[in-house]
């Protein structure tokens, strides 16, 4: 008796491969791959369900997004249909029994350039059960247009959908349905995006000849575009409020200052677009960067302001510099020597007193910074008396 159930064991294996084998041959017997299931009655109904294993890179200047899944398909084929016997109640092949059957032709609608992985062999599961069921799922990385409205970016939320539908066939044919609901999107609890947080994902159903996998990204601006872009500019615009304490005859200084933060701002605007399409509206980046080189426009500005009415007091005449000397060879009182800047000498000019008695007289506030920036852009004489008199103590700053 054990050498009886030996010999059966051992001939077990082959009798299932010859069992299968003639399954195989008897189902393709007179099946037609030209024609759907229940041609002539109702439509097939085709389950999806997508499992995404990474996601990206997603381009805003293209607007395509790119991810790696597993796609699924399920449908009933009466005409595949098998008796189940104790040792198998399905079968599972290779790729090469699609050629015989009839399969969707699912494509998708704002796919562009999507591949199937072909490495080591075709990344193909095809499994038909006893009682019609076949599952087909593929290895997939797809390529897809995301139309993106980036009037708020880079705080904006886009949404970039999926569309799947039949290329071929209309919706009297098949039609197209969730596997699993709400729940037939799966992602990889690893999944990290570099430029984007996931925030969700959907399943859609849509009237008509199409399904919908909607992605709804956040882009984390202050990881990315805090570093890169909001925390230089706003250096820069700082930086040029550094001429605010330069002295005002320190012409080549500020002047050098405040062309090498145009420059650099220039720059950075010009770098942070290249990865933007030309859209024919301004984004938030847009405006962001455009008051910050307005802000740094403005230091210069202000510069030239205060240079223009200190030199000339906004009259046409030029301010006198005046230099301490020492004493006077005839003695006296100890006068400084005027010394006209651009234009002919003059001869030396002796301080205003009475200027100088209306200087002391006046209150203390008349003699702060703010007090003095004001006189000296709108160019008054006061100011201009009231520097004279200070040149006499000190250089001109």
């Amino acid at each position: 008796p054990l050498l009886s159930h030996a010999v059966h064991s051992r001939s077990q294996p082959h009798r299932d491969d010859k069992n299968i084998t003639e399954t195989l041959n008897r189902l393709l017997d007179n099946y037609d791959k030209n024609l759907r299931p229940d041609f002539d009655a109702q439509p097939v109904t085709v389950r999806i369900n997508m499992n995404i294993r990474s996601v990206g890179p997603i381009s805003e200047k293209s607007m395509i997004f790119s991810f790696d899944c597993y796609f699924r398909q399920e449908w009933m084929d009466a005409r595949l249909t098998f008796p189940t016997h104790h040792n198998f109640s399905h079968l599972q092949l290779n790729e090469k029994m699609l050629r015989d059957i009839w399969k969707p032709d699912t494509y998708f609608v704002n796919g562009m350039g999507s591949y199937l992985h072909n490495i080591t062999s075709p990344n193909v599961l095809f499994r038909i059960n006893s009682t019609g069921h076949i599952l087909y799922s593929m290895r997939l990385t797809i390529k897809a247009n995301c139309p993106m409205n980036l009037l708020k970016f880079p705080m904006d939320t886009q949404v970039c959908p999926l569309v799947v539908s039949s290329h071929g066939y209309t919706e009297a044919d098949v039609v197209y349905e969730w596997s699993k609901g709400d729940e037939s999107i799966q992602l990889n609890k690893d999944l990290l995006l570099s430029q984007f947080d996931l925030r969700s994902e959907s399943a859609v159903l849509c009237l008509g000849l199409c399904d919908k996998v909607c992605f709804e990204s956040f882009r984390d601006s202050r990881s990315r575009w805090g570093y890169w872009l909001y925390l230089p500019c706003s250096l820069l615009v700082v930086l040029s409020w550094v001429g605010f304490w330069i002295n005002r005859e320190a012409t080549s200084d500020r002047i050098a200052l405040s062309i090498t933060t145009v420059l650099t701002m220039t720059f950075l605007g010009m770098d942070n677009r290249q990865d933007l399409p030309r859209v024919s509206y301004g984004t938030a980046l847009d405006w962001y960067v455009g008051m910050c080189f307005a802000q740094i426009l403005a230091t210069i500005i202000e510069f030239a302001s205060v240079h223009y009415f200190t030199k000339h007091g906004g009259s046409g005449e030029t301010h006198v510099t005046l230099e301490t000397d020492g004493a006077p060879e005839n003695g006296g009182l100890r006068y400084g020597q005027a010394t006209p800047r651009m234009q002919r000498p003059q001869p030396p000019q002796l301080p205003d007193l009475r200027a100088a008695a209306q200087v002391a007289d006046r209150p203390p506030s008349h003699d702060s910074c703010p007090y003095a920036f004001l006189n000296c852009i709108k160019g008054s004489s006061k100011y201009k008396e009231l520097k004279l008199m200070r040149s006499t103590k000190t250089v001109n700053s």
